[in-house]
């Protein structure tokens, strides 16, 4: 969350590093929809997130009908393996992880056979069109590219942009209408710098190769802001690169035309009869307390 960028996250436009960071269950989805259509609107939408942050995905309670499970005695999941703490190999050389705990979960909700095993993630499509696996679990960003290779279950997390300044920093309150001329250092091409070229045009870019470029200017003085994925920055902040340094200030702000609307569980394009059916049992691990319960193990610290 020396950190690369994951594989899964960079091909699929998340400039998110890996991560240890999470308090609450992700939420605040039906913001993630609203597109703020001006400036102003973007203070009102980061007031309302704040606001409406709940931890639970599902917001109530299970409503799904039970589907039918008949024939179905084994679930095969694969993941990929360098993106902790959502999949990877322990130091006793074991698969675990926050997406390798949720495909168990998901077997133990509908009572069948579990297995999960790491491919590269060039291969985990493949491994769904040849039938070698059900399902695939890797953080799968939901957006059109993925929609066109895959059918998607509904998302199960998803996390919001925010801003890191100096703790020293004055500005404290972060609008598009009190950073204008304020060096804003950005990873290029993603989505973060196009929602601030967007809505903080006012705003002076400093854009980067890399996210950990972007946050080190901020670090050095460089930048009086950085903007990023929520959980690459947790990360970043409460790590030794930081030294401790710096701190989240405005936000979080939540856009799905610009950061994506989440990361679903990946089936073979037309298995909607599966994915129905794992979206019935992620319903169910919610409400059993299972989901609540993964995201504080695996994710102990707020992005929020």
């Amino acid at each position: 969350m020396a950190v690369q960028t994951p594989r899964s996250h960079r091909v699929f436009g998340l400039a998110a590093p890996f991560g240890v960071a999470i308090a609450l269950s992700i939420a605040a989805f039906a913001l993630a929809a609203a597109q703020p259509t001006s400036q102003s609107e973007v203070a009102k939408t980061q007031r309302a997130a704040k606001d409406e942050i709940v931890p639970d995905l599902w917001q109530g309670g299970v409503s799904r009908s039970k589907p039918d499970l008949k024939g179905l005695a084994r679930l095969r999941f694969v993941t990929d393996s360098d993106y902790p703490p959502f999949h990877y190999y322990d130091e006793e050389g074991a698969l675990t992880g926050f997406n390798v705990d949720m495909a168990r979960a998901i077997c133990e909700a509908l009572t069948v056979e579990c297995q999960v095993e790491a491919v590269d993630w060039d291969d985990l499509f493949k491994s769904l069109d040849n039938d070698e696996a059900d399902a695939a679990i890797a953080s799968i960003r939901i957006d059109p590219e993925t929609l066109k290779r895959a059918d998607l279950t509904q998302r199960y997390y998803a996390t919001p942009a925010r801003f890191i300044a100096r703790k020293a920093s004055e500005l404290r309150d972060v609008r598009p209408e009190t950073v204008s001329g304020v060096k804003i250092a950005v990873q290029r091409g993603t989505g973060h710098e196009a929602y601030l070229r967007q809505y903080f045009p006012e705003a002076e870019l400093v854009v980067f190769d890399t996210g950990e470029q972007a946050q080190l200017a901020v670090k050095s003085g460089q930048a009086e802001l950085a903007f990023g994925d929520g959980v690459g920055l947790i990360f970043w902040l409460n790590g030794v690169m930081s030294e401790q340094c710096c701190e989240f200030r405005g936000g979080p702000f939540f856009d799905a035309k610009f950061f994506g609307e989440g990361v679903g569980i990946a089936v073979k394009k037309g298995n909607r009869q599966l994915a129905n059916i794992l979206n019935y049992a992620l319903e169910q691990v919610h409400a059993s307390g299972r989901y609540e319960g993964l995201f504080l193990r695996y994710f102990p610290m707020s992005f929020f």
